[in-house]
């Protein structure tokens, strides 16, 4: 297992990437250790993959500093002891497996054996198939076989479950969580919480190319947990906007949603002062969508 005070798999500092007139990056600093599980969480255009992609070298200089094991992610040797599975990766359709596993192989000096890799990403059943007939989430697993092939000391992940069915991602998940449990680093992004909180020991939240929060996932989850509040009152909209911990209020024909961040002193609240309060009702609102309510929040905000 790597020491975690090595070098850092992974720093940023002050880095800002445009793309034209666009930002997709903006002045943004991290620093990820060896021996960690991280995950990039955003929404769709977060700026993840170019996040992701500036850690590996392969766009142009952005402005700023970043470090890929101690160096320059665009030199070559920096980039010995890693693996990544990109969103726009491919393989030949006319290889097999088996093929494809012992090709990526060959180009590392001491890759993990062909019996390994089958082993670890369960291709034993499809290692003779055509990459091409392959489902998606066997593509996918296939991907992640070919990311691992070198025996990498840090793995990069981009959206490694996008489009994949549940039980194909959790099959996925769980070749993942065997990878992080061998000492490697993983750093993967994606715009599932829920993903993010399985896997992850510490969580980055970006939107719009910043850094909203970072923390270990029980922060993470803790800024999110919102509940919805449904009630009819008479109380107007703005009044309810006013209450402390409320972070929304949208019109349901005669009902009221409230969202708030503790709905305890919300109700509280509510029941004080409206004498007729009725039809009064408290869910929870699941993670991933309490997520998207707050990147979408911030999306009105500008």
């Amino acid at each position: 297992m790597l020491n975690r005070h090595h070098k850092p798999a992974v720093e940023f500092t002050n880095v800002t990437k445009h793309y034209h007139e666009k930002v997709a990056v903006n002045h943004i600093n991290f620093r990820i250790e060896m021996g960690t599980v991280t995950s990039i969480l955003g929404p769709n255009g977060a700026g993840k993959t170019t996040t992701i992609n500036m850690m590996l070298g392969l766009t142009k200089q952005p402005s700023g500093d970043i470090r890929l094991m101690g160096k320059d992610p665009t030199v070559p040797s920096s980039r010995l002891h890693i693996g990544a599975m990109l969103q726009t990766a491919g393989a030949p359709d006319t290889l097999r497996v088996s093929e494809l596993i012992q090709l990526w192989s060959s180009y590392y000096k001491q890759p993990l054996s062909i019996n390994q890799i089958i082993e670890v990403t369960g291709l034993a059943e499809i290692n003779n198939h055509l990459f091409g007939t392959l489902s998606g989430g066997q593509k996918q697993r296939v991907a992640f076989a070919l990311a691992i092939c070198g025996d990498p000391a840090v793995l990069f992940l981009d959206e490694p479950t996008s489009g994949l069915d549940i039980a194909a991602r959790h099959s996925l998940w769980t070749q993942i969580r065997q990878f992080a449990e061998a000492g490697k680093t993983i750093i993967f992004s994606t715009h599932y919480l829920e993903e993010a909180d399985t896997l992850a020991d510490r969580i980055i939240v970006l939107n719009h190319g910043q850094i909203i929060a970072d923390g270990p996932p029980s922060h993470i989850k803790n800024q999110f947990a919102y509940h919805r509040i449904q009630c009819q009152t008479s109380l107007s909209s703005n009044q309810l906007r006013e209450i402390p911990g409320v972070i929304r209020v949208t019109d349901e024909g005669r009902l009221k949603q409230i969202t708030a961040n503790e709905a305890e002193s919300v109700v509280r609240f509510l029941l004080n002062s409206d004498q007729q309060l009725s039809d009064l009702e408290v869910t929870n609102i699941g993670l991933d969508a309490a997520f998207l309510m707050l990147t979408q929040d911030q999306e009105g905000l500008g």
